[in-house]
């Protein structure tokens, strides 16, 4: 989320980003998430940063956003319609927030299908967010829920590879899509069946996760799609180092006008971390000089 030095949301920054991900090629948003710092807004700024989004992309890709928070679940079903009501494809479900880290899954799947209940006719989707903490779906979890025709996306932080086999397998044939968090098997996790990549690197490179999940399978750029993930894993210390201050940098890098300011209590930007940032962005530059030739 940008932010003015002075911490209220920056709406024409907001803008620009908006934009910048749809030039990328971004077939889908995902608003008011971890990365837009949902957990440090007021109920109200999330709603408003959301149709703000939306009213941006003007139909041009669908958008999800994040729509349960702390409370009772009427609390968290009616703010889910709200969600809803911003113009969204499908409202996010956290799955940390549905039940306690020490209950078990029985009590997170009575919850969730109560939230079934109370929003009728909404479609839903899950984030395993690492905040509060992580709570992972199994693929048979997936499976029940998806079944129910109301579950269309999954953002996956499970960071196996085996278990995305096994919830795809789960889900096979679904109108539903699972998006894959975590770029150290992101072409796998593509070739197994995902729909596409919601990873943080996004928010620094969009155009090169885009040429990725499309060019993950061609046969004559495997060399490239080789390189191009070999960047995001070489740098993924430097892209989780202090953020999102490193990614709100990296975008002034590239000439965005958007300011570092993070409501989130992150740790130092210090000048290490900076040229850090720096290298990044010349590396990417060449990176994508290399992907123009090989075009």
């Amino acid at each position: 989320m940008p932010f003015q030095n002075d911490g209220l949301i920056d709406y024409p920054a907001l803008t620009r980003l908006t934009e910048l991900y749809l030039k990328a090629g971004a077939t889908g948003l995902f608003a008011n998430c971890l990365s837009s710092e949902m957990f440090e807004l007021s109920a109200e700024e999330r709603l408003q940063s959301i149709r703000h989004v939306v009213d941006v992309v003007g139909g041009e890709v669908p958008v999800v956003a994040t729509g349960t928070f702390a409370g009772s679940l009427p609390e968290q079903a009616d703010f889910v319609k709200q969600v809803y009501d911003a113009g969204t494809e499908a409202v996010i479900v956290i799955t940390g927030l549905l039940a306690a880290e020490t209950e078990p899954d029985a009590v997170f799947n009575e919850r969730v299908f109560e939230l079934l209940d109370r929003t009728p006719g909404i479609p839903l989707g899950f984030y395993e967010c690492p905040e509060p903490y992580k709570r992972l779906l199994s693929a048979e979890q997936l499976h029940q829920f998806v079944g129910t025709g109301r579950v269309i996306y999954h953002k996956d932080t499970c960071l196996d590879i085996n278990q995305i086999r096994q919830k795809l397998a789960a889900v096979q044939g679904a109108s539903f899509g699972l998006y894959d968090a975590y770029m150290g098997h992101a072409v796998e996790s593509l070739k197994a069946g995902a729909a596409g990549l919601s990873c943080i690197q996004g928010n620094f490179f969009p155009e090169l996760i885009v040429w990725l999940c499309n060019n993950y399978d061609n046969a004559y750029l495997t060399e490239e799609v080789a390189a191009v993930q070999q960047f995001f894993v070489k740098n993924m210390h430097v892209m989780h180092n202090v953020y999102p201050v490193v990614a709100k940098y990296s975008l002034k890098q590239r000439g965005i006008d958007i300011s570092t300011f993070t409501r989130r209590k992150v740790g130092t930007f210090s000048s290490s971390v900076r040229k850090g940032v720096e290298n990044l962005c010349y590396d990417y530059s060449n990176l994508r000089k290399d992907l123009e030739w090989a075009a």
